[in-house]
């Protein structure tokens, strides 16, 4: 029998001592200068691979926005593929989707994530309804993070309308804590420039839910906040994500230094930030 999601995402954080996820999402803009002599594809390829082997023994999980790839067509996938692969099982390897449809489409969603591009979870939200969800739970092996609360400055437009349970992002966040009592692979996303949010997630959630958590870094979140009150009383169950102060740390020669470095920083800071929160 499988282990359940969660379970691997708890021994996961356990054996690399770290909650640090670090998103590859690749703006062309933004590559370090060596790669303009070079097509898109490869440029990008060669970029995210440097990247991956220079924060691998700080990272826990990588997370990959698929609109980052879509721009690159058939390329693009290549290129998620290879990565997946050159990733490995020993991290989480998320793919940032925000999915949400019929059960039917989730089912061709799910497959596509998890056996044709062999990631380990997926994000979605849940605004259709919660039946078009329930294919992931067939899938306990592989898990889904449900949007919560997310760092957008527009996020309160709609997840903070009141409703009988509380703000609408509450009660689905109280939704998927039932969920996951289910089949032990559901978590969900909640954005770190909303400390209050990922406190309240936490105290509903309980122990051995993951939080994956955006927006710290280039979006400003608070990283002492969001880990004093995201982790569970293991002192794990969160996934802190930081794009693009990793990824384009440095713009010059060094990029890769410069990222090793940042993922470093960042992945002790957290330990030290967490030390002594929990019961370890």
């Amino acid at each position: 029998m499988p282990r359940p999601f969660n379970a691997r995402v708890d021994r996961i954080l356990r054996a690399r001592n770290s909650l640090l996820c670090v998103g590859l999402d690749p703006d062309l803009a933004q590559l370090p200068r060596g790669f303009r002599s070079v097509s898109r594809p490869v440029a990008v390829a060669r970029f995210l691979e440097g990247i991956v082997r220079a924060t691998y023994p700080f990272a826990a999980a990588y997370k990959m926005q698929l609109g980052s790839y879509l721009g690159l067509g058939r390329d693009g996938f290549s290129i998620l593929g290879r990565l997946v692969r050159r990733i490995g099982p020993t991290r989480l390897r998320i793919l940032d989707l925000k999915a949400n449809d019929i059960a039917n489409t989730m089912r061709l969603y799910r497959d596509s994530a998890f056996d044709g591009l062999g990631f380990d979870a997926v994000t979605v939200t849940p605004w259709l309804g919660w039946e078009t969800l329930e294919p992931l739970l067939e899938r306990p092996d592989r898990g889904f993070f449900v949007v919560a609360h997310s760092s957008n400055p527009g996020a309160p437009d709609f997840q903070e309308i009141p409703t009988p349970r509380g703000p609408l992002w509450q009660a689905v966040v109280e939704e998927v804590g039932r969920w996951s009592s289910r089949q032990h692979n559901a978590g969900v996303v909640v954005g770190a420039t909303y400390a209050d949010a990922v406190r309240v997630a936490r105290r509903i959630l309980g122990n051995g839910v993951p939080i994956l958590v955006p927006g710290v870094g280039a979006q400003g979140g608070a990283l002492s906040t969001t880990v004093r009150e995201g982790v569970d009383g293991h002192g794990r169950g969160l996934l802190v994500n930081a794009s693009r102060s990793i990824l384009y740390a440095s713009r010059g020669p060094d990029w890769r230094a410069a990222a090793r470095a940042e993922a470093q920083r960042l992945c002790q800071q957290i330990n030290q930030l967490r030390e002594g929160l929990r019961t370890p």
